[in-house]
Formats: C-alpha cells, sequence, structure tokens
C-alpha cells in the first residue's frame, strides 16, 4: 500500500473508539493482575513470653501470609525431633539428589552425589538459609520432599498451628504455603520448649563450610541486646519476615514481625516491639550497650539463671565445629583433632569488660570441685563483636562435655569449645 493510500486510510470513530477501550481494558486487567502478584499483606506481629506463652502484643496476629524461609523452622523442628529420636546423629551423612542440587538460591551449592553431614545442614539452613540443605535434610529424613511435608504439616497440626499449611521444607514461593504471626511465634517457643539443648545454634553469628565463612542473615543479632536467634525470611509476596528471641534479666520473649517493606524496618519493627515488652523504650542499638553494662554491675549468679545458658556466644569461626551447649546420648563430638587430647575447653559467658569475664570464669571454677585448679583464661575481642570470652582450659571432649553439664545444672552458663581457637588470649 502507498504512504499516500496510508495516510488517506482511516478508521472510522466508532471503530476506534471501542478498539482503543479494548486495549485499555486489557492493560489495566494486566496491570492490575501484575500488581497483585506484588501485594504484600500488612505488617503484622505478635510478642509472647517464651516461658509462659502469654501474649504480650499483638497485631493483626491472624492475617495470612506467607512465612518464606521462617517455614526452615519447621525443618530444623523436625531435624531435632531426629536427633533426639536417635534416628540420625550429628555426623549422620545424607546424600545430596539432583532435585536438591536444583533448588533456587540462597544455598549451600550442594553438588549431586555428593554427602554432606546433618551438623552441616543444620548450621546451613539457620545461617545461610540455604534451600538445597532444607531439601536434602527433608529427602534424608522421609524419602522424599512430598512426605517430608506431610510431617510438617502433621507437626504443625500438633503444635496448635491451625492457619499454617507448608507445601516445601524451604519457604521457596508457593501461593498455597501460608501461615500467621501467631503460629509462627507457636513454632518458635516450641523449638525453644521442646530443644533447649539444640536452641543455642540459632545464635551461631556464622560457619565455616568447606573453607568459606557462611554468615548470618539475622543483623538485628548484632545490635539489640539480648537476641540470640531466631531466623529471617523474604519472598517478595511476604515481604521481610523476622522471628526472633530476646533475654533481659532472666526474662526470655519470642517476637514475630511479617510483611516488613525492607529489611530495616523489619528490623526496626521487632526491635521497637521487643523494648515496648520488655518495659525499655529507646533506641535498640543504645540499649544494647546499657545492658551489658548492667549485666555486669549484677551478681553472677543472676547472669546465669537457667534461662541465659544459650547466652554464651562461641566465637564465629568455630560455630561450625562446636556442639551447643551438649551433645545427645550416643552422639559424638564433630572436632578437628583426637578426642584424647586435652585441648577441649569450656566457655562461660561473653562479657563487654575483661574483669567481669575473668570473675565470672573463676566463680564456675570455684562452684564445681572437678574443675578445681584448672586454668582460666578470657579471650580479647574478636573482629566481629566487642565481647571478652571467659574460659576455662584442658579438658577432653567428654570431659568438656560433662563439665558444661554439670555446670547447667548449678544455672552456669557454659558451651563446650574444640581445639583450633582463632582468638588471642588475654590473661
Amino acid at each position: 500500500m502507498a504512504l499516500s493510500s496510508l495516510a488517506a486510510w482511516r478508521w472510522p470513530a466508532s471503530r476506534l473508539t471501542v478498539f482503543l477501550a479494548a486495549f485499555a481494558l486489557v492493560a489495566l486487567s494486566f496491570a492490575d493482575a501484575h500488581a497483585l502478584h506484588f501485594v504484600r499483606p500488612p505488617l503484622t506481629s505478635i510478642v509472647i513470653d517464651a516461658e509462659s506463652g502469654k501474649v504480650l502484643s499483638e497485631d493483626n496476629a491472624d492475617l495470612s501470609n506467607h512465612p518464606a524461609s521462617l517455614t526452615k523452622m519447621m525443618t530444623l523442628y523436625l531435624v531435632f525431633e531426629a536427633l533426639a529420636q536417635g534416628k540420625i546423629r550429628l555426623e549422620t551423612q545424607f546424600t545430596v539428589s539432583d532435585y536438591a542440587s536444583g533448588q533456587s538460591p540462597t544455598k549451600l551449592g550442594l553438588l549431586p552425589g555428593e554427602s554432606i553431614t546433618v551438623h552441616d545442614l543444620i548450621f546451613g539452613m539457620i545461617t545461610r538459609s540455604a534451600n538445597d540443605a532444607a531439601m536434602v535434610a527433608a529427602e534424608g529424613l522421609a524419602g522424599s520432599d512430598d512426605a517430608f511435608v506431610q510431617r510438617m504439616n502433621a507437626k504443625a497440626r500438633q503444635l496448635g498451628m491451625a492457619r499454617t499449611f507448608f507445601r516445601n521444607p524451604s519457604g521457596l514461593p508457593d501461593p498455597a504455603q501460608v501461615t500467621t504471626a501467631r503460629d509462627l511465634s507457636k513454632l518458635a517457643r516450641a523449638l525453644y520448649r521442646d530443644f533447649p539443648d539444640r536452641y543455642a545454634y540459632f545464635a551461631t553469628e556464622e560457619f565455616e563450610f568447606r573453607g568459606s565463612i557462611v554468615r548470618n542473615h539475622n543483623h538485628l543479632m548484632s545490635r539489640f541486646a539480648g537476641m540470640d536467634g531466631i531466623k529471617t525470611g523474604y519472598v517478595n509476596a511476604s515481604g521481610f519476615n523476622l522471628a526472633a528471641s530476646a533475654v533481659r534479666d532472666g526474662r526470655r520473649l519470642i517476637g514475630v514481625v511479617l510483611g516488613g517493606r525492607t529489611a530495616v524496618t523489619r528490623d526496626d519493627a521487632m526491635a521497637a516491639l521487643l523494648n515496648r515488652a520488655f518495659g525499655q523504650g529507646g533506641d535498640p542499638i543504645a540499649a544494647l550497650a546499657s545492658a551489658t553494662d548492667n549485666a555486669e554491675a549484677r551478681s553472677f549468679a543472676q547472669r546465669s539463671s537457667p534461662i541465659l545458658r544459650s547466652l554464651a556466644p562461641i566465637a564465629s569461626a568455630q560455630a561450625a565445629e562446636t556442639p551447643m551447649p551438649k551433645l545427645r546420648a550416643g552422639e559424638t563430638a564433630l572436632a578437628r583433632e583426637p578426642r584424647s587430647e586435652q585441648r577441649w575447653s569450656i566457655q562461660i559467658g561473653a562479657f563487654s569488660q575483661r574483669g567481669a569475664a575473668l570473675r565470672a570464669a573463676q566463680a564456675a571454677v570455684e562452684k564445681l570441685a572437678s574443675i578445681r585448679g584448672k586454668m582460666v583464661e578470657v579471650l580479647s575481642p574478636s573482629r566481629f563483636d566487642r565481647l571478652y570470652r571467659a574460659r576455662i582450659l584442658s579438658f577432653t571432649a567428654h570431659e568438656a562435655e560433662r563439665a558444661c553439664g554439670l555446670l547447667h545444672r548449678l544455672h552456669i552458663a557454659c558451651a563446650p569449645v574444640p581445639p583450633g581457637t582463632v582468638h588471642v588470649a588475654s590473661r
């Protein structure tokens, strides 16, 4: 057709109007559908007392949202349960399937056919929130992810999580995988209540995996007084999620925030909620220094109450091989050196002042006859924090585990530490 003919050609006005209206309707429908895909529920939250389960504050706590990687809390619950039942051990190795290896990031980069210990799967899920690790754990425990998901949902019903439905073990996007802030607080509390000797894993800042340092995504732990876990999560449909646990003055609170617009706003919301529930307003970062200073002024017995036993942070680079705070019967410690060598130590706590750390270690030695005469040392702050770590030296792995068990009964915080510490000692 000639250009002159094109210039002369016109659609009838009525037909052109109908066409444009139809086009606009289709475009708007597409835009609406696209927008709905990314519309997230409003921020929801809940704070509970870990001991009693009493709700201290809530805001739309029963509103449905996607759990994202907070799903891994249930996966970890079932892993801890299998450990407690003796079905697996920390050193049990699971084989990586093609399906598990092909999970979307974030992941550890596991390859098909290789093996990985349950120990590394746990820390991979807690720190990197590794989706491949979650799938390996699911397949290793139940034979398939479908069978594992059935266990997840059965356990959810058992724990009273009435509005939660799991569809995969990792939290990767699935429209049918939903939960609520209230349900997740029940799960977080169950982890603390049912597995007190595993709960300290959630305080791990980072661990070494095959020569690389894997860091925890929960950055609020480093700037909020007493926080020691639990889990972060994010997918487009959910927004930024966080389940958190913190201890102050011997009281543990658990909070859940779902639907944050950014990681920062989510963290700030959690800090404000916990501060309010603890009866302490103000800047959560400033509260860290204040709470630490107050802790130094309190007696050692108060600082070492049972609920604080998980607040004895182990050096970051040692977390991968440190059994915290004790091992189940029949499990073996994962160390790089023979268990027969008396090169293990036990950590009593981490303090903002060297003098407080030294007094804590000396007090622990005096409390337990079997470790009297042991050498005490204080490790200088690492580049990751500003805390002095109080340790008692010269144990075998078995002796360290036994000593910590006895100290726990005396309400003194303790965690065995394997050989190979990376800090320079300050005596």
